[in-house]
This record gives structure tokens, sequence and C-alpha cells, in this order.
């Protein structure tokens, strides 16, 4: 088959600027794609986090200029430089008005009230530019609501712009929660004409959608893991979307996240106590005391530790664990939580810490060693999520010999196989409700598993470290996928 000419856009792109697991997939996804052969190229915002001199980033000879309706051309730089460790080009839309901020959605905890125009603007920014270097994309890949607007500006705008006249487009929702819901005046900024201002398209509740007008309007649409594709068309998780989404269900694609085990690995981790692998354990025993150490844990090889790992967020079934927590602190066992997010959830965790100080430790913040220590010492990572379209710590866990309690949602449930008491199958421990008494019943049987039966607990673990979830897997599903949209736009 011909090689494909792919352009990723995305609102954020590991290591250039991160929020969360988008960021992780556009920085990995086309390493991958490019290891197949094809000519990836990424656009992002360049925000002014994004630095110029540590990423040897040059500008683009000439401004480019950014069609945007009522407002009328605006001039934006652009950067060029390379996703570090490749040949992969990345391009930076450089607009000081729009990307000289200090976050990339917010600051200080409210969003940017202009986000409308900011990604609106970006969209079209990244429609021009290919234009500018004559690449003709074969398909152009969005990522959620910030650049849900290209599929619709293709089948409207641009739609007889000969540039363009075979680029399918393919819209990657990552998390469906966030829609891109804004004024209708932005309409006269999208510029594809107000007749597509309808329920049937981008209007909702008298304002605009920009993800529900991107579903409409591309040529395939993936969620990031398959039981995420499924869940989104039920009321449950389809945040208002679902009928919508089921409508278009016959261009509904699921394909897994990969990971990047280069960075995630117990064998080779720089960050660790004591390297290991399935084959020999006992570096993370070595791991696991290092652990309790650090977070001022007694150092016990008799008592398991969970690990927590994550935002301190709803979504990430927080308040479940606030239920739950006097409860477990009632077992035999040691946790230790990194993580940040609502203010009242990280003031909790550090009054139970100051409770129950040979129990409970935690850390409020980020730091990429410690989640790889929390990984590799620990004996449990729960993870007991409201929602999760993919998920990544529990598959990092898997890698550790670290056994995910999840919740059986989206890629949680896609990625654990459930332990079965009367044999040697299993990777993890899954609930299905979102209750408390779940979340305890299930530490409950995970912890007596592993007082109770280890040759059941080290094989299972043995069963984890030997899953694989890579970039090489997801990489041929969406190579497969973009053909399809290839196909579909040359009507072959």
């Amino acid at each position: 088959m011909d090689k494909l000419k792919l352009l990723m856009a995305a609102s954020e792109v590991v290591p250039f600027a991160k929020s969360g697991g988008l960021a992780d997939v556009t920085g990995a996804l086309p390493k991958a794609l490019r290891a197949l052969g094809h000519d990836v190229r990424i656009v992002m915002p360049r925000y002014y986090i994004v630095d110029r001199e540590k990423y040897a980033l040059k500008v683009l000879e000439g401004g480019l200029g950014v069609p945007m309706g009522s407002m009328g051309e605006v001039w934006a730089g652009v950067y060029e430089g390379v996703l570090p460790g490749t040949d992969i080009p990345v391009y930076f839309i450089d607009h000081e008005g729009f990307f000289g901020r200090g976050g990339l959605y917010e600051e200080n905890g409210f969003s940017y009230i202009d986000n409308d125009s900011r990604f609106i603007f970006f969209s079209r920014a990244v429609m021009q530019l290919a234009k500018k270097l004559r690449f003709n994309p074969d398909v152009i890949h969005a990522n959620d609501w910030h650049t849900a607007a290209i599929p619709m500006m293709l089948n409207t705008h641009y739609a007889y712009d000969g540039d363009f006249a075979y680029t399918g487009s393919l819209l990657t929702i990552h998390n469906l929660q966030h829609q891109g819901h804004f004024n209708k005046g932005a309409m006269e900024l999208l510029d594809i004409g107000w007749d597509h201002f309808n329920a049937d398209e981008i209007e909702e509740y008298d304002g605009i959608n920009l993800l529900k007008g991107g579903i409409v309007h591309a040529d395939a649409i993936s969620t990031v893991s398959r039981k995420y594709a499924q869940e989104i068309r039920t009321a449950e998780f389809g945040w208002g979307l679902e009928r919508l989404i089921d409508i278009n269900s016959y261009k509904l694609h699921g394909i897994l996240n990969g990971v990047d085990y280069d960075e995630w690995s117990p064998a080779s981790d720089p960050f660790i106590a004591q390297t290991f692998d399935s084959e020999s354990m006992e570096g993370k025993k070595i791991c696991k005391k290092a652990l309790q150490s650090t977070f001022g844990l007694p150092e016990r090889d008799d008592i398991p530790v969970i690990g927590l790992v994550g935002r301190l967020v709803e979504q990430k079934g927080i308040e479940l664990i606030v239920h739950a927590i006097h409860a477990l602190m009632h077992m035999e066992l040691q946790i230790v939580l990194l993580g940040a997010g609502e203010k009242w959830a990280e003031l909790f965790f550090s009054d139970i810490a100051g409770r129950y100080p040979e129990k409970f430790r935690c850390y409020i913040g980020y730091r990429n060693d410690l989640a790889h220590q929390i990984e590799a010492g620990s004996d449990l990572f729960l993870m007991p999520s409201l929602f999760e379209p993919c998920g990544l710590n529990q598959i990092y866990s898997l890698r550790y010999g670290t056994l995910p309690i999840v919740r059986a949602t989206g890629g949680l449930d896609d990625t654990i196989e459930n332990y079965a008491n009367d044999s040697v199958h299993g990777t993890g421990f899954k609930f299905y409700d979102a209750t408390p008494d779940a979340l305890i019943n299930t530490v409950g049987w995970a912890l007596y598993t592993w007082y109770n039966d280890t040759k059941g607990f080290q094989q299972m673990q043995r069963n984890a470290m030997e899953r694989r979830f890579d970039w090489n897997q997801a990489a041929k599903e969406y190579e497969a996928l973009y053909y399809q949209i290839k196909r579909g736009r040359r009507g072959e």
C-alpha cells in the first residue's frame, strides 16, 4: 500500500505541553506511525511554556494568515521543530494574544473566557499551515473539542479547495466530558455558514458544541478503548451526546492506547531502588522497602502496600475512597497516595495521613520519580474511576507486577483480567458498582488473596508482567482506519 500523509492536530503534545492523557497519545502515536513508514507531521499551539531554545525551534519563513470570519484575517508566526529522538516535524502556531499565557486552557482554576476564539483560530491555522507547506494530507487527525472544528471546516469552508480534495478526517475522543460549549456568537468566527447552526450539527441549547459538530462531520470517530466506545452510547457515559453518538456509531471505533515501555519498565527504570523482572522478583521487595522508607511508613514486608497515583477529581472516584477510607484503615494494609486536584480532597487526605501515620501517607502534587517508585514498590494499585476512557496507570502497574484494583469501566475493563479464585488466571481485581461498599469488599478480596493465596498472587503478578499494550499494535489499528478513510474520500 502507498504510504500515508498524516497531519496530527492537537492542543497538547508530550514533551512540549501536557495536562492529561491526550498529550501522551499525541506524543507517542506519531512515533509508531513513523516506524510503519508514514509521513507524519504534528501541529500544536506555541504556548509560552514551550521553550524555543530547549527544543531548538526555528522560525518558518513568512507569516501565516488565518481567516477568522468577522474578526478578519489574523496573522500568526510558525515555529518548526522535531519530536525529540525522531525526525517527525512539529509545527507550533505562535500568537501572543491567544497562546502567550501561563496555562493551556485555564489559569488559577478558571477557564480562559476566549477559549472558543483560541481554538477556532488554532483549527483554522492548521488548515492554512497545510496549504502554506503544500502538504496535502490523506487524513487530518483531530483530537478532542479543541480541534473538532477541523472536520467541520473540511466539509464546509474548504469543501471545494483543491488542496484538500481528497483529505479525510478522524476525530479522536479522549474524554467526552469536555465538549467545547460556547456562545453562538462563535459561529461568526467559525465562518462555516449559519445554516449549520442547527440541532443536527453544532447547535446545542442555543449555543454551540464544537465536539458535537466534529462528531457529525468527521469521516471517522475513535475513542481510546473498545469499552469506552460502547459506553459513550449510553446515558451514563454519554454526557448528553449519547443519542448523537449512537446515530453515528457506524463510524465509531475503539482503539486502545499503548504505553511507552522504554519509560515504564522495571528492568531498566532509573527511578527505582532496584531493577527486577518477572523471572526474578527480589528487586521488587527492595523497591517496597524503599517506598515505605520514602513515605515514612513502617518498613514491613508482612503487610501489603496499595498505591494510588492520579488527579484528585470526581472522575477518578476520589469520593468513593473518601467514604471508604476509615473502613480501609481498619484493614491490615498500608496506602501511599500521589496526586493533586480539588482543594478539599487535598486537605482531606492530608488529614487522614495525620490520623493514621502508620497506614496512610500522601504527597500532594506530582513527581515523576515518585510515580515510578509507587508503581515498583506497591503490591496493589487502586483505580476506582467513575469513568475511564483508557487509563495508563493500570497498564504501568501490570508491567511492574503491581496488581490493579479497578472499577470495570472503559479502558480499565479492557486491560484488566479479573482474578478467578479457582484458577491461576487473572491480572487484577474488578468491581462494578460505583459504591464505597463495592470498593471496600474488593480491596478486602485482594488482601485476602495476598495473605492466603501467595502462589496465586505471585502467578497473577507473572501474568500481569507478561501483558503488553504497546503503541505498535495501536498504530496498526489506526493505520487500517486511515486507509479506510482515504478510500472513502476517494470513492473507492
